[in-house]
């Protein structure tokens, strides 16, 4: 068998795990990695959760897919969950954080085109962003790199940058249908939102009759410490998507809506896959684990600890950064150092990567321990240390003059 058969759309780390267990992966070789990615902030339960593997064993062996043509009754206890526990009234499930977006962008542009006609079209989006790799979820990405050999992109976006609430203002009028953004960049290097900046834009929305939609694939299900980030923001969204540590490892995505704004019906969209039993029985177990008030104060405790630990290691950092809320945190040391500090916390078993070009993130699973993370701060500390005591000619292997 050819091992060139799968397309390089990666650029892997050489390592191949073949096992895990709570906040460790194993590969075949016997060689353990503290995980500090959690497959990008989605193994929210971490590595064979008892919670989790019971709950997909037994929807496996009964009904893993029948159709969204019937009644799927777990579907609807899901929906239940999300919005007893959120201010939200209807849930439309898919399989991934593009597909959210997708449903985001597709409920708004019918919102408004039902509400006010045609005119009023427009997404406004925010540089640093990202929100998927579908041509509306890339179209809604306001960074050039991804945009680079895909063109065109889908027309009815505006871009401001993120933070500007006067660029926002600007660039939102009568065409505005909605504002889509993060409360917490992911792909873009960890990037909270300023003070004033989200609140900012729901009376822009307000304002202009547009939608405020959060992405929140990536702050979601906890991984802030509460279950949506909007809910420590003081920001209510009209629209939120979720997906990533929904399903705490199985594809599950989710698009949330208040009453008022639900406005897909039959036939304006859908998804085979979407919100099959499979997938609920995953979200039902995640949902029971991470939406209880002591595991997210835990949550939060734990990224408070990290965070205090990683300002204190970029004191010692000229221009290095701290940035992020709970378990999602970002480390800036820059387009040289973090590079090399990724590739040294690899080699002594910490599994981190490189975002924003220059931004070490810190995703572990939420059920880390708290000897997890202070071993994980141990190695990251080790490690800086030895580099920053190199001098940087040394380092980059280049000669001295």
């Amino acid at each position: 068998m050819k091992d060139t058969a799968v397309m390089e759309t990666y650029k892997r780390m050489n390592i191949a795990p073949v096992s895990g267990r709570g906040s460790w992966l194993s590969d075949a070789r016997g060689s353990r990695y503290l995980d500090f990615i959690a497959g990008i902030a989605t193994n929210s339960l971490g590595h064979g959760h008892p919670a989790l593997v019971e709950a997909v064993q037994e929807q496996a062996a009964s009904l893993i897919h029948c159709s969204n043509l019937y009644e799927i009754p777990l579907q609807k206890e899901v929906a239940g969950l999300l919005t007893e526990k959120t201010d939200f009234d209807r849930v439309f499930f898919c399989n991934s954080g593009t597909e959210a977006v997708e449903a985001a962008i597709k409920l708004a542009r019918k919102h408004a085109y039902t509400g006010h006609g045609p005119h009023k079209h427009e997404v406004l989006t925010f540089t640093r962003g990202f929100h998927g790799r579908t041509y509306g979820g890339l179209s809604a990405t306001a960074q050039a790199s991804y945009h680079e050999g895909f063109g065109p992109m889908l027309g009815g976006f505006a871009y401001a940058p993120f933070g500007d609430l006067d660029a926002a203002r600007e660039s939102v009028g009568p065409e505005t249908a909605a504002v889509l953004v993060e409360p917490i960049q992911g792909e873009g290097g960890i990037n909270a939102a300023p003070e004033g900046f989200l609140q900012g834009l729901r009376e822009l929305c307000n304002a202009h009759g547009a939608l405020l939609i959060f992405d929140e694939v990536q702050t979601g299900a906890g991984r802030t410490g509460h279950l949506y980030a909007y809910q420590g923001a003081g920001v209510v969204p009209d629209v939120l998507t979720s997906a990533k540590g929904l399903g705490g490892g199985v594809p599950v995505g989710a698009m949330l809506a208040r009453e008022e704004c639900a406005s897909l019906g039959p036939g304006n969209h859908g998804s085979t896959f979407g919100g099959n039993p499979l997938a609920m029985a995953a979200a039902k177990a995640v949902l029971e684990v991470v939406s209880e008030p002591d595991f997210l104060e835990e949550v939060r405790f734990k990224g408070s600890v990290m965070k205090n630990a990683l300002r204190t290691l970029a004191d010692r950092v000229p221009g290095a950064e701290v940035r992020g809320e709970g378990l999602l945190l970002g480390l800036d040391l820059g387009p040289e150092l973090a590079p090399e500090v990724f590739e040294k916390c690899l080699q002594e078993g910490l599994i981190l990567n490189v975002i924003g070009g220059g931004t070490l993130r810190f995703a572990p699973p939420l059920t880390v321990t708290r000897a997890e993370v202070r071993t994980a701060l141990d190695i990251l500390r080790r490690v800086v240390d030895s580099l920053i005591a190199v001098p940087e000619e040394a380092r980059l292997g280049t000669a001295v003059a």
